[in-house]
């Protein structure tokens, strides 16, 4: 499906805009080393009378790729110029992983804009900077591929990790600019948003998969506890990516949550 990119200091930021102009606007970003592809199999499973905008994060996708490193207020930053250029307001914002941090740090900085968070699979902050900083080494020696197959390990429970839509998301991760993926990586290991998340005071549904290794359950439900009556729900056999390997389930669990807080 065609796309269009806005332009954002510069970056030409990539996204997909589709419903009717009056729909209530759902926000999706996405994970790191995919693009918005991976909400392609659960888009059409949401209401039509959504106006669903997917973007492209700086770095992935058909998003430009400037040099790194990249910092999180930036990643905000893109988002929130895409949704004033698109005059979205009163969104509910979808982010998983990384982009479920960049939909956190939109909440803090921009409620105007944000009226839910859905954050799936993700955390206040993930993993360590030590962490990230050997993943980093790795990709800029070695290529993504180096770290292809462990991400799949963390991403994927079997027998889906040997199935065709788990090879067509390493393939989707092999594609991503090492520059975007280095990046965008290290705008994760600078942010922690415990305490910038523990402020917020809006409707939010948590999401999580039981065989998710990079997010783990315990981690995205403390980060749902950050936020008072925040919603959990755990999907059961599924891990880090549940709209790719739990489409059907994820989407369930979106569809309700925002027809429960008068979204549709």
């Amino acid at each position: 499906m065609p796309g269009h990119r806005i332009t954002v200091d510069g970056i030409g930021i990539h996204l997909q805009d589709t419903g009717p102009r009056d729909g209530a606007p759902l926000v999706l970003l996405h994970a790191l080393g995919t693009d918005l592809r991976i909400w392609d199999t659960v888009v059409p499973l949401l209401p039509e009378r959504l106006r669903v905008v997917r973007i492209d994060m700086r770095g992935h996708g058909l998003s430009d790729c400037p040099s790194g490193p990249y910092k999180m207020g930036r990643l905000v930053s893109d988002a929130e110029a895409i949704m004033e250029a698109l005059a979205l307001k009163d969104a509910v914002v979808l982010g998983l992983s990384i982009g479920g941090m960049i939909a956190q740090g939109l909440a803090v900085k921009r409620l105007d804009l944000v009226r839910g968070l859905i954050l799936a699979c993700t955390g206040a902050k993930i993993g360590t900077p030590a962490l990230w900083a050997d993943r980093i080494r790795a990709a800029e020696a070695e290529g993504l591929d180096a770290l292809a197959d462990a991400t799949l390990a963390r991403w994927f429970p079997e027998p889906f990790r040997s199935g065709p839509d788990a090879a067509l998301t390493r393939t989707l991760m092999l594609r991503q600019p090492v520059a975007g993926w280095t990046g965008c990586a290290a705008a994760i290991a600078g942010t922690d948003y415990y305490t910038p998340t523990s402020g917020l005071r809006l409707p939010t549904l948590a999401i999580a998969g039981d065989r998710d290794g990079s997010t783990p359950p315990d981690l995205v439900r403390e980060t749902a506890g950050l936020i008072p009556g925040a919603r959990f729900v755990l999907l059961r056999k599924t891990g880090h990516l549940p709209c790719v390997d739990a489409a059907p389930a994820f989407a369930q669990a979106v569809s309700g949550f925002l027809t429960d807080i008068g979204h549709l």
